[in-house]
């Protein structure tokens, strides 16, 4: 185990190795515990200001061609748009009792929320920042995924999963059932994957037919998903062993290998090369190559990592520690270049952030 005393001092050994170019934007971090938002100008490394918002924040999502971020409370049924030039609150709205997830529709003009009381599919107009329209659901939602084209969403529950047409507003049958989790539409918008908790199956569908294509069994239950840039590998990770599960999803879908990887691997998030796997109960990520699947590196970052986020330009890895309350910012370029696998000198510098970061969403400017 690496000292907390030790993370704070890594960044001055990193500084005196070798100089980083910043990336020219803000980390957006949704801290639950702390009802805040902390923006982090990763050009400074440092906080430049926590954001406070009436809830307990879980989800932030950010916009690409708007100057805004997009953060939900749950807990009160609330999306919040925050301002990316000032870093303030600009405004809120009330959706429901109790939300679940937010999703930004590709052309940004739209933002939906999957909310629990009642169980519904909200649209908001993020010009006016109003309800466009709600769509009553067949079951209790569990979770949400947006079409790359813009026409499907994707429904999931305890007890199937559903697509929804986005211009009619039309919920479709059932498509399988079961306890399902994750969704994810591929690429082409024709397939969707969806994680069947309870029978530890990945089901693809044809979106297009609405029927089913293949279950895959697999040796995790699917909590988390995460693509590789190309879309052409899916990783999945969950209870059951402390492997990633690499799945081709296209054509006929197929598992390929079960890499270990990690103690009770959780979430994920990739670069071009890279595949970067956090671990919550031993505090550190592993990084694996994507092409030939060999663990390169663990990194100890913190306690309790549950959210990574890797920057665009693949200069930074981002890792929120929900216990430790701190951002963890690893060097993706340092980390090819050291020759000791488990090694802490990918690590660049930890920012104390806030009480129990969850989520975070990446902003250049």
């Amino acid at each position: 185990m690496i000292s907390r005393r030790t993370l704070l001092a890594l960044p001055l050994a990193a500084a005196c190795t070798r100089p980083q170019e910043g990336f020219q934007g803000y980390a957006f971090i949704a801290n639950q515990e702390g009802g805040a938002i902390a923006a982090v100008d990763l050009g400074a490394l440092a906080v430049a200001r926590h954001i406070p918002l009436e809830g307990a924040p879980t989800e932030v999502t950010a916009a690409a061609q708007r100057p805004m971020v997009y953060a939900l409370t749950p807990d009160n049924g609330s999306v919040h748009e925050i301002q990316i030039d000032s870093l303030r609150l600009a405004r809120k709205l009330s959706v429901a009792s109790r939300a679940i997830t937010i999703a930004l529709a590709a052309d940004e003009r739209s933002l939906y929320v999957l909310t629990r009381e009642p169980g519904l599919l909200v649209a908001v107009d993020l010009d006016s920042f109003k309800t466009a329209w709600k769509l009553q659901l067949a079951d209790e939602p569990v979770g949400l995924a947006l079409s790359p084209d813009g026409k499907k969403a994707a429904v999931s529950s305890a007890r199937a999963v559903y697509l929804v047409d986005l211009a009619s507003r039309q919920l479709s049958p059932p498509l399988g059932q079961g306890d399902y989790g994750p969704v994810q539409f591929l690429t082409d918008s024709k397939t969707l994957m969806a994680g069947n908790r309870g029978e530890r199956l990945l089901s693809a569908y044809s979106v297009a037919a609405q029927r089913l294509i293949t279950h895959l069994p697999i040796s995790v239950r699917p909590d988390q998903f995460c693509f590789s840039r190309d879309g052409g590998q899916l990783f999945v990770t969950g209870e059951g062993m402390d492997a990633v599960v690499v799945v081709y999803p296209y054509f006929t879908p197929q598992v390929g290998d079960t890499v270990l990887a990690g103690h009770a691997p959780g979430a994920m998030d990739v670069s071009d090369d890279l595949l970067f796997v956090a671990s919550p109960l031993s505090g550190d990520v592993s990084i694996l190559s994507i092409a030939t699947r060999k663990l390169i590196r663990v990194v100890p970052v913190g306690s309790d990592p549950g959210f990574i986020r890797v920057t665009a330009n693949d200069q930074y890895a981002l890792v929120l520690n929900r216990k430790s309350g701190d951002l963890a910012i690893l060097s993706v370029p340092a980390i090819t270049q050291k020759k000791y696998r488990y090694s802490p000198r990918g690590l660049l510098t930890v920012i104390p952030v806030g009480s129990r970061p969850v989520s975070a969403a990446v902003r250049a400017v």
